[in-house]
């Protein structure tokens, strides 16, 4: 496929269904405004997407999106903004050769909330073992591997500062992933990286929004049928789309502001009601579904009893938290509640329970905790919110017991952890003791009270047996 012969360009680590529906999109947005200053070069930092990358470059990058809104109105756009294709190999050579090439003046990425490895403090968690062998040399296989190698080459070749731009669902996402690397550079010895990392980088805050399902063979047949061509990378999402950027580049970036992202100073209002009331909701009808026997996220949402719960846990619990006469919210955060359930609710969407239950003990303490800590820390009720960590254990239980429907995939959640609480005399007492998931509330009075009562309302909704 075409390569980047000149402009600028922006690598993206993570070349997935969500990078493709949302910031390809973006991109493409510009270059079809006339803009084509800024081009787009991706590439994965592990070997388990080579089929989407041998598609896409048998495509040469260009693939369709449909998106569908919840009224079932369905529009067609191809994307062609990717303009380069990494294959990946051990060593990362295909990415470091864009990463040495003074134009790159972003890279990007897209990582899970359990791919940062950070204990409850946000600190690197350096007895992780995919850390060990990073660290040790054997492998590159986690963002700060990567980036280390990258940056690494960078330095020597002399090609300039550039901006380190996460794209995910992390709160803090930039500081915290610069507070992991950072120390992920100390840990490994390399003071002149680390001093020059200090010195050219930057890395912004973001918070990204689209619903997008995993791709599926009918998305593509029904794609490919509209378009008049097999496009075997065809994907879809929903309509609604949002990217919130703090506007800190050290080397420049595209004219985003010009094709509807908000580049702002302070990301936090933003993401927070972003976390915790489309985020944790998410998740919360994904848990609250799955125990109702549904598959797809709108059967729950459409669900009185499911909606309810989500509803109530906003209202009563986040809302307050988020919107006070001291810090009221910019965003009308009612209207905020109302925009995400009717996302959630779109049946055109089909998005599966499965892919909204992943990472759990990533989820639990980063989208849920904060909103159970300042309920607690300012004297008001939990009881909502309460439901929310009640159905993840009620979820566990299932799984743990084999009768779950789908596969679970969690990479912070350890082997052996959920077996003690879901065999334990006192189920409730373990889970709510349990560090890695409610960090210095673990074992605290007012949660395990507030999960007794929650473990009631959410076993009246079970359907499968516990």
């Amino acid at each position: 496929m075409s390569t980047v012969d000149n402009g600028l360009i922006q690598l993206h680590l993570g070349v997935g269904s969500f990078h493709r529906a949302h910031q390809a999109v973006y991109m493409q947005n510009l270059h079809e405004a006339g803009d084509e200053s800024w081009h787009l070069v991706g590439g994965n930092i592990r070997p388990d997407m080579e089929d989407t990358i041998n598609t896409l470059k048998a495509q040469k990058g260009e693939y369709h999106l449909e998106t569908v809104s919840p009224a079932g109105e369905r529009q067609y756009q191809k994307i062609a903004s990717i303009k380069t294709l990494v294959e990946w190999d051990a060593k990362l050579a295909g990415l470091i050769e864009f990463a040495v090439n003074p134009n790159t003046r972003i890279i990007s990425f897209t990582v899970t909330e359990a791919g940062y490895y950070l204990d409850e403090h946000h600190n690197l968690d350096p007895k992780l073992a995919d850390i060990k062998s990073d660290l040790a040399g054997d492998t590159r296989c986690t963002i700060y591997g990567a980036m280390s190698a990258l940056l690494s080459a960078r330095m020597k070749s002399k090609a300039g500062p550039v901006t380190l731009m996460n794209c995910d669902n992390l709160r803090s996402n930039g500081h915290r992933f610069y507070g992991g690397l950072i120390q992920y550079l100390q840990l490994s010895g390399e003071a002149e990286l680390l001093e020059w990392v200090e010195n050219n980088t930057s890395a912004p805050d973001s918070m990204v929004d689209r619903i997008t399902p995993r791709p599926t063979p009918e998305v593509v047949a029904r794609v490919s049928g509209v378009v008049g061509v097999l496009d075997q990378a065809a994907l879809m999402s929903e309509t609604f789309i949002q990217w919130v950027v703090e506007d800190k580049f050290i080397a420049g970036r595209p004219s985003w502001q010009n094709v509807g992202v908000e580049m702002v100073a302070d990301v936090m209002p933003y993401e927070e009601a972003k976390i915790r009331l489309l985020n944790a909701t998410h998740s919360c009808i994904a848990w609250a579904g799955t125990l109702r026997g549904y598959q797809f996220i709108h059967e729950g949402a459409q669900d009185p009893v499911v909606r309810q719960l989500a509803y109530n846990y906003v209202t009563d619990d986040v809302m307050p938290c988020l919107d006070s006469e001291e810090h009221p919210s910019p965003l009308n955060l009612a209207d905020y509640r109302d925009v995400v359930l009717e996302r959630f609710s779109n049946p055109n969407v089909e998005d599966t329970n499965q892919r909204v239950v992943m990472d759990g003990y990533s989820k639990i303490p980063g989208f849920i905790l904060p909103t159970i800590s300042e309920a607690l820390a300012a004297g008001r009720s939990i009881d909502a919110v309460a439901i929310l960590p009640a159905l993840f254990l009620a979820f566990i239980k299932i799984q743990q017991r084999g009768k779950l429907a789908y596969t679970y995939q969690d990479a912070a959640m350890p082997a052996d952890n959920p077996q003690r609480y879901c065999n334990a005399e006192d189920s409730i007492l373990s889970f709510a003791s349990e560090p890695l998931l409610f960090g210095q509330l673990a074992g605290n009075v007012e949660l395990v009270a507030a999960l007794r009562l929650a473990e009631a309302q959410v076993n009246n909704l079970v359907k499968i047996e516990l």
